[in-house]
């Protein structure tokens, strides 16, 4: 008669095998990495650029199409829109399929929606650029869920951090150019054939870009390294694919209050700086007519400092993995630049808009990668990319009704009310934020690995012990003993 083990017990066991064999894996970093995040970054940026090309000089393509403000501004929030009810579908399928699938419809469906927005140059054809934008918006839906799953795919833990702000920085740079470039290449001039000619140099350098970063998608984008960059990354490699359940992990991080607290707090902050994005020309063009070159200027220091911000705390967390505290310095610095931005605005002097515009900016526009790196950290090891994605629909959601609303109350008590309303919301989210515990749990799997490895390397016995932390996401290390009734020799040290 065979005496069988208990359900539990077998799960257990396996569950020790899985993390033994992490502590086991060869743990390497691959040179490739670092030009997959930067052409990651790259589409991302073009896809961003074609998110705020027309929102930077609404005032133009209000004229040359001849639809309302509101019109242009929907242009901007489609992306919002879209990205609401397709998260999940595209979340599944990158954690089914993989990073490679997920990048080649992204940068594929953002050259077409560039190529599309080529029919448009005449003023009856504004829903074929309606059309394109909404293929582009398609393109982010599979971009904005990316960068803390390639750091986590491809990075160490040391530098993690610094990848997911790489990654991060490339949409940011996107929204700069598109500041800055539009109001260059599309001067606001009377003619509407020259001004279809200038539309036109904007469109075809955009299509020409995107269909150049699809085709190096193709050759240099991989699924994933060869060997895992992390201990972390390893144990999740060594969990069979029949126990990860998509409905599930979406289950376990609707159940986790830090995560949930974190889900409103970034979407709050995020939801602001879309709105600003979005509304950015048509406020500084109240208070200062004819300036629109500037108004673009002013959106490219809020971006540039905010990339800045973003790469200092990338590198900062890194090195001291101080999620919590970063996060909250980071947003209420977002308040004080708000605040201060919205008192500044209408003062006559282009230059202090400037100043107060780049304060807002490096801490604003900062504080993104911050929030998918605590939420990474929050939810292992379930998928950065649904934790993320979970993230991004908060913003969305956020972002369409600050643009709503903001717009509404500016065009009926002006701009100085429309701004409070968003340093409300800031102040909300800041008190928030003060209460998300920091629960590290992906630095916790990567130091109990670590000792698990350390100790099957040093430890002798008559009777084998194995030491693991097989439920990594409670953070609770338990013991599986194997005893054997033979001698045990020492075993090699792991490389």
């Amino acid at each position: 008669m065979v005496q069988q083990e208990p359900a539990g017990a077998l799960g257990l066991a396996a569950a020790g095998e899985a993390a033994a064999a992490a502590a086991t894996a060869e743990v390497r970093l691959s040179r490739r990495r670092w030009a997959v995040v930067l052409l990651f970054s790259s589409y991302s940026l073009c896809n961003a650029f074609q998110w705020i090309q027309y929102g930077s000089i609404n005032n133009v393509f209000v004229r040359f199409y001849g639809v309302s403000t509101f019109a242009i501004d929907w242009l901007s929030m489609s992306y919002m829109v879209t990205y609401i009810p397709l998260l999940f579908p595209v979340a599944w399928l990158l954690d089914k399929r993989g990073l490679r699938l997920i990048a080649l419809a992204g940068s594929a469906l953002n050259a077409l929606g560039a190529w599309v927005k080529l029919g448009s140059l005449k003023p009856h054809l504004f829903p074929i650029t309606v059309l394109g934008q909404v293929i582009c918006s398609l393109a982010q839906v599979f971009i904005l869920g990316m960068p803390s799953r390639i750091a986590s795919v491809w990075f160490g833990p040391r530098e993690v951090s610094t990848a997911c702000s790489i990654a991060v920085f490339g949409n940011q740079l996107g929204i700069a150019v598109g500041f800055l470039v539009p109001p260059v290449l599309v001067p606001n001039v009377e003619d509407v054939e020259k001004l279809a000619y200038h539309i036109s140099i904007m469109f075809f350098a955009t299509a020409g870009m995107a269909t150049a970063l699809f085709i190096l998608v193709v050759i240099v984008f991989k699924e994933k390294p060869p060997y895992p960059p992390s201990r972390a990354q390893a144990l999740i490699r060594s969990r069979p694919t029949e126990e990860y359940s998509y409905v599930q992990s979406i289950l376990c991080l609707l159940r986790n209050g830090n995560f949930l607290l974190l889900m409103v707090t970034y979407g709050l902050n995020t939801g602001c700086f879309y709105a600003l994005s979005t509304l950015l020309n048509r406020m500084v063009i109240h208070h200062y007519p004819g300036e629109e070159v500037n108004a673009g200027r002013i959106g490219l220091t809020i971006i540039l400092s905010g990339m800045v911000g973003a790469l200092i705390s990338g590198i900062w967390l890194d090195r001291t993995k101080t999620y919590k505290q970063t996060t909250l310095v980071v947003y209420i610095m977002s308040l004080v630049g708000m605040i201060a931005y919205t008192f500044t605005l209408s003062l006559g002097h282009l230059w202090v808009v400037f100043v107060t515009a780049g304060m807002l900016g490096f801490f604003m526009t900062g504080y993104l990668p911050l929030g998918f790196e605590f939420a990474a950290e929050l939810t292992y090891p379930e998928s950065e990319g649904t934790s993320s994605g979970l993230l991004n629909v908060s913003a969305q959601i956020f972002g369409i009704a600050f643009t709503i609303s903001q717009g509404q109350i500016m065009d009926c008590f002006g701009t100085k009310a429309g701004n409070l309303f968003l340093c409300s919301f800031l102040f909300l989210g800041t008190v928030m934020t003060a209460f998300v515990k920091a629960d590290l749990r992906r630095q916790q799997a990567n130091l109990d690995n670590e000792q698990t490895r350390l100790q099957g390397s040093n430890q002798i016995t008559d009777y084998g012990t194995v030491l693991c932390n097989p439920n990594p996401i409670n953070s609770h290390s338990c013991s599986l003993a194997h005893t054997q009734r033979k001698q045990c020799q020492k075993p090699a040290l792991i490389p």
